[in-house]
């Protein structure tokens, strides 16, 4: 079953709008509650004045999940890296992807960039199961800077997806940089579905561009792990 990490600032207060619970209710989902300590603290203090108001949190959280259909878990983590701690847990549990929370109501349209070197094997099954039988559609995007733009991989992704009944429409955009063309195309979506391997991906999670990102699409980003084969 394809499973994806949310992860969430548990000790903040961060929650997960319920347009994103009804939207992963095809999918299997772990929560991963986190809380970030300064240097000096030594993760055992910690989990021992806060792990009883965390994992209340992390369970309340959790059912509301399972209510929204799926089947879901959670982990408890404190740490000094919070971007180390999201990346081994999402080993641990072979989650296929990542989700970025945002404010949502019900999903009607899903935006996948395909731009840059993203593995569109691994981001089109993702979405299909993502979408289920419902009435999701799904606007497939590729942003160039050459100015013959090659459709070819939009015009097969779309059809792979058509052929599993989901509706799809397709975007070129050239002579633009990617992350601005996908900035300008967010709106009327309600969630991006990107791969791993689009350009400046981990400024775009972690950095500054992720707060951009939130600010322009304020709806939650999942983000489909790239496969790291024996040689990566």
């Amino acid at each position: 079953m394809t499973r994806v990490l949310v992860p969430v600032a548990v000790l903040e207060g961060e929650t997960v709008s319920p347009g994103l619970m009804k939207l992963l209710g095809t999918v299997d989902v772990t929560v991963l509650g986190y809380h970030v300590l300064p240097d000096q603290t030594p993760p055992d203090q910690a989990r021992l004045q806060y792990e009883d108001r965390a994992t209340d949190a992390l369970e309340d959280l959790t059912e509301e999940f399972r209510m929204a259909g799926g089947a879901a878990d959670h982990r408890l983590v404190f740490t000094h890296d919070r971007e180390q701690s999201i990346d081994r847990i999402a080993n641990e549990i072979e989650a296929r992807a990542l989700a970025i929370s945002g404010v949502t109501g019900d999903v009607e349209q899903l935006l996948v960039p395909l731009s840059g070197d993203v593995a569109v094997e691994r981001i089109l099954p993702f979405v299909e199961d993502l979408v289920g039988d419902r009435d999701i559609g799904v606007t497939l995007f590729l942003a160039t800077k050459k100015e013959e733009a090659n459709t070819e991989r939009l015009d097969t992704a779309a059809e792979d997806l058509r052929s599993s009944g989901i509706r799809v429409r397709t975007t070129a955009v050239v002579g633009s940089s990617p992350f601005a063309a996908l900035i300008d195309e967010v709106p009327g979506h309600d969630v991006i579905v990107m791969g791993e391997r689009a350009p400046s991906f981990r400024s775009l999670v972690f950095g500054e561009e992720s707060e951009r990102v939130a600010a322009e699409s304020v709806g939650p980003v999942l983000v489909v792990r790239y496969d790291e084969g024996p040689d990566e």
